[in-house]
């Protein structure tokens, strides 16, 4: 189906649709708080043991072949969205996908609806499909609504949290709010999460993603204001963890009596992905400055040294934490990212993808443990010196370049299906895009 409902034939399994619904208000007394407090509202207890996590896997090594890229094959699921940010599969198989425009649809088998319009969101905007004019700056800038996250026991409690720019009294704010898409009026059902995150024209961050023990992690950008990412008593350039309900996990660092004590990392730019290594290690990937885009390991309470340090040369010796991999030059202008554990593309078993927007490609990381057998790195690049974190090795190589153009997320579906969606209609795609038929959801498979 196109994603205003009209009816196309599919040749597959008849899984995925959107029908243009009316949209719901937001979920905001006027005071701009919940009309009842959050925890008596909703159960938002849930396990907090990573052996319960299904993708536990102690023991798990990287493969050591290079990833068959030249066999992956797109299949186009639903067409003409406006510039699609983020997609987060619910325990009930619902597919939440945000639009940055202002709304997070819910997609169930034939069934589709707009679930969520944040009523203070800001008015960004897409272009036309097929649109051969690189507007860059389109209204709303690099903000809009953007993350969207099920709650790790949904449907019971039926929430879906949303990272979205708010348009408050004090100016442009980032927020995370939940909704509930069960309610008759949604506009009763919400919960503020986090509020007052940084928000600018550049570098709002916005991923959500809940962890292997169900807390949530929040990934927020400088804003552009770089200094501040060097200063844990403001939200800038972080990734934060915290409970379900916003408060701080335990287990959180201690950056001293001044510092938010939901931050988990800070010293970041703008990252926009972030996974799990099958142990349960979290990682990262965040825009760079003129390339230097990079892929880090997060440990608590590690500065990552945004904007002191960025160039390979800077790091032996500065004392910030070192990155997994760093582009140099090129730019891959990495964005939401999955760590594959499906077998339904098996070459890419174990590896990490990651958006590439300017770059218009898909990056496949394969990230090795010491004393693991590295991938060939033919065709590809190796990230490894003095400047690296010696944790891992990570071998990087590229594929769909230009074939879908700007990869925003890449997501891994219940069934081990690996599904993508682009932003080729947020006025920076290089051409062919967009295409009439853009935005897209994708599905991927192959080898």
């Amino acid at each position: 189906m196109d994603a205003d409902g009209s009816r196309r034939r599919w040749t597959r399994r008849q899984t995925l649709a959107v029908l243009g619904a009316a949209g719901l208000g937001g979920c905001l007394t006027s005071s701009g708080g919940p009309s009842t407090p959050f925890d008596e509202q909703y159960d938002l207890s849930t396990t907090h043991d990573i052996s319960d996590w299904e993708r536990l896997d102690r023991g798990w090594a990287a493969p050591s072949s290079a990833p068959a890229v030249e066999t992956l094959e797109t299949e186009v699921l639903v067409e003409n969205l406006e510039v699609p940010w983020d997609l987060s599969f619910a325990g009930d198989g619902t597919l939440f996908v945000s639009e940055r425009v202002g709304r997070v649809k819910a997609i169930d088998g034939e069934e589709a609806r707009v679930v969520a319009e944040p009523a203070d969101a800001i008015d960004a905007e897409a272009i036309a499909p097929g649109e051969d004019h690189e507007s860059w700056w389109v209204e709303g800038g690099e903000g809009g609504t953007l993350g969207v996250a099920a709650h790790p026991d949904y449907p019971d409690p039926s929430l879906v949290y949303v990272y979205y720019t708010a348009d408050t009294d004090a100016g442009k704010r980032n927020r995370v709010v939940a909704f509930d898409p069960g309610v008759e009026n949604p506009s009763e059902s919400a919960g503020e999460i986090i509020e007052g995150i940084p928000a600018d024209g550049i570098h709002n961050g916005g991923r959500l993603e809940f962890g292997p023990e169900n807390y949530l992690w929040i990934t927020c950008g400088d804003a552009g204001q770089a200094p501040k990412a060097q200063d844990p008593s403001t939200l800038h350039g972080t990734v934060l963890r915290v409970k379900p309900n916003g408060e701080p996990a335990p287990g959180n660092p201690d950056l001293g009596s001044e510092a938010d004590s939901r931050i988990y990392t800070y010293g970041h730019r703008n990252p926009q992905g972030i996974v799990w290594l099958p142990d349960g290690t979290p990682v990262v990937s965040e825009h760079g400055p003129d390339g230097r885009d990079e892929i880090n390991r997060l440990e608590p309470g590690a500065n990552y040294g945004w904007p002191e340090v960025r160039r390979r040369e800077a790091y032996p010796g500065s004392g910030v934490h070192r990155p997994l991999a760093n582009s140099g030059s090129p730019s891959w202008a990495p964005t939401g990212s999955l760590f594959y554990t499906g077998e339904a593309v098996p070459s890419l078993t174990n590896r990490m993808l990651v958006g590439g927007l300017f770059s218009q490609q898909l990056l496949v990381a394969t990230v090795t443990r010491p004393g693991g057998e590295l991938p060939p790195a033919e065709n590809g690049s190796r990230h490894e010196g003095a400047w690296t974190d010696d944790a891992y090795t990570v071998t990087t190589h590229t594929t769909l370049q230009n074939e879908l153009g700007r990869i925003r997320h890449v997501e891994q579906g219940p069934e081990g299906e690996i599904y993508l969606i682009t932003s080729n209609r947020d006025g920076r795609a290089k051409d062919p895009f967009p295409t009439e038929r853009d935005d897209v959801l994708v599905r991927l498979s192959g080898e």
